[in-house]
């Protein structure tokens, strides 16, 4: 019987072993990565591009790369490609990046700090809501993951990249995710209803937490329950009570609201946005005491299909109480909230609305308990989408440029006051104060706001990426993922033809300011400047050109060596990384600089290869603004030899444009009697011409 046990299970360990070598296959190193259990992988999908993979018979989930999915663009007008691996339940095994150009971590932060960030991802199901940057502080409806510093466009890219090529594939492939509706809002579907009727018939939801609710759960939820009861004067056994109106339905809204007050709503909403407005009634409300207007309520969640859907307060009624037309029960707490379009809530389908309660499981912990409300609103309010498509999610573009509002707005007011500033210019250099005032006041701004905060510093990489688009397929979309260095482009290439390459090289760039500023510290220091010969800065003048051509033609040849090669350029360690970098670079830089405090502006006058550029394109600007007399250069040479540190005029007075920064210091003397010296050597010349004449005339 031993005997016969034994060879019973021999075979049964033989048969399973054959089985699975018969199963097994080559499995690719990209797969490997994802999953070293893998025994199999199938083929690859026809609908779309997905490989299962298996462990024998057991599907283990998917492979596939981000590419397939989705086109986000980065800094490089090429999208980064993502290989990720989800399981059956929709989480991410692990994923790693492919392929990508993005020059921020190439040739700049590394490319460990993106790995880091991606590695994030790993272990996280799509159903989580990821925020990037933030701090948790209460709660566990959202993921915190940490940004990377220097390169918030860059990594909002991956993370769009990677959650919608995974929620593409969850919501095909998987079970228990909620695929998005091709139904609408019925916009004719309406009748004159109260508001006890339109709750009657569930278009308004009445969410009531009652006593039983809290029966079975642990001892701390219970006492903070009733330590926010005891605040609270209750009927009954109801502990809080909310309603629900979706007012972007127009049964409700115009039920609700007025016409006035039903088309403002309607015009404070972006495309595909909805307005919730939420009463409390009764209880605990769904605000905290430190709720802040314009954010997300704390104690507020709304979720469909396990996703998180993005709300937050539109501030609807500021200025003035909400023009109801008809009566609504008295209430304690009222909001009507955004329900942002990238959340992909549909309101045709089921969905949960919560409300929290927080307590301290200990001391030292903080948490909340969900009481949940499941909404499922009539099917006469919504009919099928004629077009039967689903809306596409906004541009990662357009979400940075609402971001950055503030920035956008503080960087184009001053580039408005600029523009005036240079076009009353005649007007205001007789005031050499208001002038001098001006111009310090642009230099800090520039360097610590454009430069160091909006991370506005021009490059000539931009010069020669934009050559190759030209060339390869121009996609505006790249450029618009920066909208301050979009706006100083578009501001900068239209200034060159009007008053040339000045206006950007001495009040627009922030390295240029730190130059100068090296400048100024050297003259409070009392620091000699050293006076390059005519000859030698003429000579020395072509070098940036040089470098521009060899630039230029190097990134035709090979962009990732142009990119290196780039590095002539102090910007992105002294601007961008703010100094903290390999130490070469740093060296570099600061050498530069206290080359700066013994021949001013060094740098901008020989080497900027972007200066060069600029001073091709603006070298015959339209106006010239700079008045000069007849007087200047000939006998007079003191803006020359005095006031133009940046040697931009000529030996008989005239201005060389290109070489020019419009620091405007010229021609405050010009208009400045206690500083000109032209009609000094008129009083002293006259008299003595005619001194020396007579005695040849007798």
């Amino acid at each position: 019987m031993r005997i016969a046990f034994s060879s019973i299970i021999f075979l049964l360990f033989l048969s399973t072993n054959v089985l699975a070598q018969s199963d097994a296959t080559d499995i690719p190193q990209d797969i490997y990565k994802i999953f070293p259990n893998a025994t199999r992988v199938g083929e690859m999908h026809t609908d779309i591009k997905v490989t299962p993979v298996y462990q024998l018979q057991q599907l283990l989930g998917y492979v596939f790369e981000s590419n397939d999915f989705v086109d986000f663009i980065g800094f490089s007008g090429k999208p980064v490609n993502v290989v990720i691996g989800l399981d059956t339940q929709g989480n991410v095994v692990d994923l790693f990046v492919k392929q990508h150009s993005e020059p921020i971590f190439l040739h700049g932060l590394g490319e460990k700090s993106m790995f880091d960030f991606v590695a994030q991802y790993q272990g996280h199901s799509v159903k989580e809501r990821f925020i990037i940057g933030g701090k948790s502080n209460v709660g566990k409806d959202a993921t915190y993951f940490d940004g990377v510093t220097k390169a918030t466009v860059s990594v909002l890219v991956i993370n769009d990249t990677i959650v919608t090529s995974a929620l593409a594939v969850a919501r095909a492939k998987l079970d228990g995710f909620v695929a998005p509706s091709n139904n609408i809002i019925n916009p004719d579907f309406y009748e004159p209803l109260t508001f006890s009727e339109l709750v009657d018939k569930g278009y308004i939801q009445k969410h009531q937490i009652t006593q039983q609710n809290t029966e079975g759960l642990s001892r701390e939820v219970v006492r903070a329950v009733d330590d926010i009861q005891g605040e609270f004067a209750l009927d009954g056994n109801i502990i809080a009570e909310h309603y629900y109106a979706f007012l972007s339905l127009p049964i409700v809204g115009k039920n609700l609201l007025d016409e006035e007050e039903f088309a403002r709503l309607q015009e404070n909403l972006n495309p595909g946005e909805m307005a919730l407005m939420v009463l409390n009634t009764k209880g605990f409300s769904f605000i905290s005491d430190e709720f802040i207007p314009q954010t997300t309520p704390e104690h507020l969640r709304v979720s469909q299909g396990g996703f998180p859907t993005a709300i937050r307060d539109i501030d609807f009624y500021s200025f003035y109480d909400p023009a109801f037309s008809q009566a609504l029960p008295d209430y304690n707490d009222i909001k009507v909230l955004r329900v942002k379009s990238k959340g992909g809530l549909s309101l045709d389908q089921e969905m949960e609305i919560a409300i929290s309660v927080p307590f301290k499981p200990s001391f030292f912990e903080q948490d909340e308990h969900l009481f949940p409300f499941k909404v499922t609103l009539p099917s006469e309010l919504f009919m099928e989408n004629p077009e039967a498509q689903l809306a596409k999610p906004i541009p990662l573009w357009q979400k940075i440029w609402r971001d950055r509002t503030l920035t956008i707005s503080t960087t184009v007011v001053y580039l408005v006051a600029l523009s005036l500033f240079f076009a009353f210019q005649q007007r205001l250099t007789p005031y050499t104060k208001f002038v001098h005032t001006v111009r310090a006041f642009s230099l800090v701004f520039v360097l610590f706001f454009i430069g160091f905060y909006a991370q506005g510093q021009l490059s000539v990489v931009n010069i020669y990426t934009l050559l190759l688009d030209i060339v390869d397929g121009f996609s505006l979309e790249v450029y618009l993922l920066d909208p301050v260095i979009f706006i100083l482009w578009s501001f900068v290439f239209v200034s060159l033809f009007i008053v040339g390459r000045g206006l950007f090289c001495g009040w627009l760039c922030p390295f240029g300011a730190l130059q100068e500023m090296m400048g100024i510290l050297a003259e409070k220091l009392r620091i000699k400047q050293i006076r390059i010969k005519p000859q030698h800065h003429k000579r020395a003048q072509k070098i940036k050109y040089v470098l521009l051509i060899g630039l230029v033609a190097c990134s035709f040849y090979s962009l990732n060596l142009a990119e290196k090669l780039a590095e002539i350029e102090p910007f992105k360690t002294s601007i961008t990384l703010h100094f903290v970098r390999y130490w070469p670079f740093v060296l570099y830089s600061v050498l530069l600089l206290l080359l700066s405090l013994k021949i001013h502006k060094v740098y901008c006058r020989y080497l900027c290869p972007l200066g060069a550029g600029l001073a091709i394109l603006g070298r015959f600007p339209l106006v010239k603004l700079l008045t000069r007399k007849d007087a200047c250069g000939n006998p007079c040479q003191l803006c020359k030899q005095k006031k133009c540190g940046i040697d931009a005029i000529e030996q008989d007075g005239s201005i060389d444009y290109a070489e020019c920064i419009q620091c405007l210091e010229c021609v405050v003397t010009l208009d400045n009697p206690d500083l000109c010296k032209i009609d000094k050597y008129k009083k002293k010349k006259v008299p003595t011409r005619v001194k020396n004449l007579n005695p040849v005339r007798t």
